[in-house]
């Protein structure tokens, strides 16, 4: 399914059916192969934004996947760069891609990171579907946390599709079989692609204590009405 290399529909419901962690480690080895890996496109449009308000000089990916992420902060980042994932599966994969003497791995689960606050940028592509609303504010205080003074958190959002519109109606469907697969089934697998508003984002950031920031990304124009189809969410410990 989606190309030779990556899963079969049954792979996919294996996976699907299983939790979170399980369901990325049976996925880890096909997973740069799906349309869930992070389109090199954002990935290239954020390290140019990234670098317009650099230089940094330690990076963290949270959530890192086979890193990605990892490989923006390489160009970003002058000292070192760090990924942080709690699929065992998935870092594997990433040891395998992404090798240099900057970088370094780290098993831990994201609302509960095991680091100082030894960090100038902190970014994450493409993950936070699998947080529920009620556990953004632990969320983003773990990674004010981990952020020195005047530290970055950036990521990615893409501006949700017009309602009525395909896209609108794909996630929403997507959306309605994973909340019925987790009243059915446990463990649940979060995975909710409408649950992560703009909205919500700003006003959890700032009462987490950041300043929040937002950048479009013009690589990816606008919409009729006038807004960015992507921006840049830049969120700021202060200093």
């Amino acid at each position: 399914m989606f190309s030779p290399e990556g899963p079969s529909l049954r792979e996919l419901a294996v996976q699907a059916l299983s939790s979170v962690e399980r369901g990325y480690d049976l996925l880890a080895p096909k997973f740069d192969h799906t349309p869930f890996r992070t389109p090199v496109a954002v990935l290239d449009a954020v390290g140019s934004a990234l670098r317009r308000v650099g230089p940094f000089d330690a990076g963290l990916d949270l959530c890192c996947g086979t890193g990605a992420g990892v490989e923006v902060l390489e160009r970003v980042c002058r000292e070192r760069v760090t990924g942080v994932d709690f699929s065992a599966g998935m870092l594997d994969v990433a040891r395998e891609r992404v090798r240099g003497p900057r970088v370094s791995w780290v098993r831990a689960d994201a609302r509960a990171l095991p680091f100082a606050p030894a960090f100038d940028l902190v970014v994450s592509f493409g993950a936070f579907g699998h947080f529920l609303p009620r556990e953004l504010p632990g969320l983003f205080a773990q990674v004010r946390s981990v952020l020195r003074p005047g530290g970055c958190f950036a990521f990615p959002l893409v501006a949700p599709p017009r309602p009525g519109s395909l896209g609108y109606w794909t996630l929403l469907g997507f959306d309605t079989v994973m909340r019925v697969r987790n009243a059915l089934r446990r463990p649940a697998f979060v995975m909710y692609y409408r649950a992560f508003r703009l909205g919500d984002v700003q006003r959890e950031l700032a009462a987490a204590g950041f300043g929040v920031e937002l950048q479009p990304l013009p690589e990816f124009g606008r919409r009729p009405d006038g807004s960015p189809r992507v921006r840049l969410v830049m969120a700021r410990r202060p200093g």
